[in-house]
């Protein structure tokens, strides 16, 4: 180019290289607080819950990966799951393995004595049976005397126990019997190799199963059992990511991302009164 003449487009291009190179500390000066890496944010999860989360061609895929993206691109992070049974999801949070949870975990008042969550989603129980069964439980006062199988470490569990301690055993009936597997598919097993009389599930998960077993199982009951919040959980403590996340959250919600994210899935998302129920305040 010749002294003194300069395109349209050269001074486009370099007028816009100005405007960034303007903006880079304004960028760096709102650096995301609170994670363990600088410019990425380690997720915890249980790559084994679909439609929640679980691995698709190796990669993460599902309601909470998806979700996870969008916070990312609202907080400039890269997302980096770490795939980690359900039970030491929050023992690996604590130990700072990762900075967030995002794997359909409950919010209970047991918990947030633990963590702190960002609430985000609401679902509940459903229970699972197979076709050939003449057995179709609809709520857990109809489970005495039975085999359960759920994920091990789920909310409902201690509410299983409670519910044969004081329904049950009361009323002449023979106690729950609740039995724990490490992962959801590995519950399913049982429940079709008969080693449990039925499931209980979270209803999505529940969903998913019986179209991917083709009319094997069935769910027998017809209203949500247990309804629970679903949350992000940080460490206790980590204020700066807590605030950072909750910011994020308010962001997708009003751009309208989240309720696209939700009507997909076909969730819901929970009411602020919900959520405080939910954390036992």
């Amino acid at each position: 180019m010749r002294k003194g003449l300069m395109s349209k487009t050269t001074k486009h291009t370099l007028a816009l290289t100005v405007a960034l190179a303007c903006l880079a500390p304004l960028v760096s000066a709102a650096e995301v607080k609170g994670t363990l890496k600088q410019g990425e944010l380690s997720i915890g999860s249980d790559l084994t819950y679909p439609p929640y989360t679980y691995l698709d061609q190796k990669q993460p895929a599902g309601f909470d990966p998806e979700f996870i993206q969008l916070l990312g691109q609202q907080l400039g992070l890269k997302p980096r799951f770490l795939d980690t049974r359900f039970a030491n999801l929050i023992l690996g949070v604590n130990a700072q393995r990762f900075d967030v949870v995002a794997s359909a975990l409950y919010v209970t008042p047991e918990r947030a004595k633990q963590v702190d969550f960002v609430s985000y989603l609401k679902t509940g129980s459903s229970l699972m049976v197979l076709s050939g069964s003449d057995f179709k439980p609809q709520q857990p006062q109809d489970l005495c005397g039975k085999r359960v199988g759920s994920i091990k470490g789920a909310s409902w569990v201690p509410k299983l126990n409670q519910v044969s301690a004081e329904y049950c055993l009361p009323n002449g009936k023979p106690a729950i019997e609740s039995r724990e597997f490490p992962t959801s598919p590995e519950a399913t097993q049982a429940l079709l190799s008969r080693a449990v009389d039925v499931q209980m599930e979270d209803p999505a998960v529940a969903k998913i199963t019986v179209e991917k077993l083709q009319g094997k199982t069935v769910i027998s009951s017809n209203e949500l059992i247990y309804p629970v919040v679903i949350g992000l959980a940080v460490r206790k403590g980590n204020q700066p990511l807590l605030e950072e996340l909750t910011e994020a959250l308010a962001q997708i919600k009003q751009n309208g991302s989240y309720g696209q994210l939700l009507a997909r899935y076909n969730l819901a998302e929970p009411t602020a009164q919900e959520i405080s129920t939910a954390l036992g305040n």
